[in-house]
Parts: structure tokens; sequence; C-alpha cells
């Protein structure tokens, strides 16, 4: 008796192995949901910044920074998609947005409000184009 219940525990055991092994490996990369959650907290840092009057090149370039290097990986994490191309335009048009806040950092709460707001709508764009 003791050694069947050895076998369907060792049986039990194995079969919640097996479906847990499945499971991580049928899940897929995560790098689509880790982009967008790095972006979203960098972005959230600058308007948490605006609000609490954080506004120097200073307190926000290492933000804009780290956005312009995570859009770089909007492509890789995303596509193949239906509008390859269409995708890679909305991609284009959220580096230049953040070029652009690069090139000249905002030295004030307007400047980076500003710049944030052409970043935001880059964003909205694709996610209303794209995101399902």
């Amino acid at each position: 008796m003791r050694h069947v219940i050895l076998i369907v525990l060792g049986l039990a055991i194995g079969i919640i192995g097996t479906v847990m092994a499945m499971n991580a490996l049928n899940s897929g990369p995560h790098l689509p949901q880790s982009v967008m959650t790095l972006q979203e907290f960098h972005a959230h840092a600058l308007d948490t910044n605006i609000k609490q009057n954080h506004c120097a090149a200073t307190d926000n370039l290492p933000h804009l920074q780290t956005l312009r290097a995570l859009s770089n990986d909007i492509e890789p994490a995303f596509l193949p998609i239906g509008d390859e191309q269409g995708f890679r335009q909305k991609a284009s048009n959220l580096r230049a947005s953040i070029d652009a806040a690069l090139v000249v950092p905002p030295a004030d709460c307007a400047a980076l409000g500003a710049a944030i707001t052409r970043i935001s709508r880059e964003c909205k764009g694709c996610h209303d184009q794209f995101k399902h």
C-alpha cells in the first residue's frame, strides 16, 4: 500500500512539474511588455518631476535618454505585425520627438511639459492604431 501511495504521489508531482514547465515554455518572450513598462515608468517619472517642480535638465535628461534607448527596441519587440511600414513610421516619429527633446534639453517645467506632450502624442498615436 505504501508503494502505491508513493507511486501516485510521484506521478502527481511529475504531472504538476510538467504542466508548470510547459506553461513557462509557452509563455513566450516578455520583451514587448517589458519595453512598454519601462517606457511608462520613465514617462511617469517625467510627469512627477513637473508636478514636484524638478524641471532642471539634469533631473530629466536621464529619463529622456532612457526613453530614447528603449525606443530602439520597439520594432524588435513587436514586429512582425500587419502594417509593418506604418508601425515603423510611428516608432520613427516617437524617436524623432525624443531626439528633439535631447537636442535642446528642456530647462524648465514649461519646456519639459511641451516635450512630454509631443512624446505622449506619438505614443498615443501608435497605441490608437496598433494596440488592441
